[in-house]
């Protein structure tokens, strides 16, 4: 997943289950939220879906991606002035830029095989408050 590298790894040492986070800030979010979060979830007992919830949108940006890897961007999600919803990137999408994450509400998805995306286009989106936990 992009960004998301270099993810360490997870494992059980003794008793104890340890995950390996990336040292990027944007990368270390992303991989919580996409892989640890779910992993406590399950250790947990809950049996609830861990997969976060996504919605199909339209984005009002034009969206950079080269295939080949599943690809979260960050963005904001709106209501247009017709009502519906739609996504707008927060500008660059370095995993050192955290304020890419600050500014926005969602991680636009983009499926692995997608490459460049322009305006009008559908995606999908996850809400952070959905990974926040509904807060």
């Amino acid at each position: 997943i992009k960004p998301g590298k270099p993810f360490a790894s997870f494992g059980k040492l003794s008793n104890s289950w340890f995950c390996g986070l990336p040292g990027n800030p944007v990368s270390a979010a992303l991989t919580f939220y996409q892989l640890v979060q779910p992993l406590l979830a399950k250790l947990g007992g809950n049996t609830a879906s861990a997969v976060p919830p996504r919605q199909r949108v339209r984005t009002t940006s034009r969206l950079k991606k080269t295939p080949g890897r599943l690809d979260f961007q960050r963005g904001i999600l709106q209501r247009s002035a017709n009502g519906e919803l739609e996504v707008t990137t927060t500008g660059h999408q370095g995993s050192h830029i955290f304020s890419s994450f600050s500014l926005g509400n969602c991680f636009i998805v983009l499926e692995r095989e997608r490459g460049n995306v322009e305006p009008g286009e559908w995606v999908e989106v996850e809400p952070f408050n959905a990974l926040f936990g509904g807060l």
